[in-house]
């Protein structure tokens, strides 16, 4: 399953966040894998596209970063994916 993860960054502090990353990686648990982010351009937040089949993994990950950002993870479904879905219904 696909999830949005937006994390905003406490304090705007973008630095201190990529000098973990640089210094620890993303610390992710086996089983929950990146595909991509973007990050805003004033570096207050950022937005995760992540793949999981168990949120408990998302909980795990968010401990080792929750003193430098406050998470929101929305589940989301591709839009080729909803338009199928809901074709029969147009």
């Amino acid at each position: 399953m696909l999830f949005m993860v937006i994390e905003t960054f406490r304090n705007q502090d973008a630095k201190a966040i990529y000098r973990r990353l640089r210094d620890h990686g993303r610390q992710m648990p086996d089983g929950l894998t990146f595909v991509s982010s973007w990050v805003q351009a004033d570096a207050a937040r950022c937005f995760q596209l992540m793949e999981c089949d168990d949120v408990t993994l998302f909980q795990r990950w968010i401990a080792q970063w929750s003193d430098l950002m406050e998470f929101e993870i929305v589940p989301v479904v591709a839009g080729k994916d909803t338009a199928g879905a809901l074709a029969p219904l147009l």
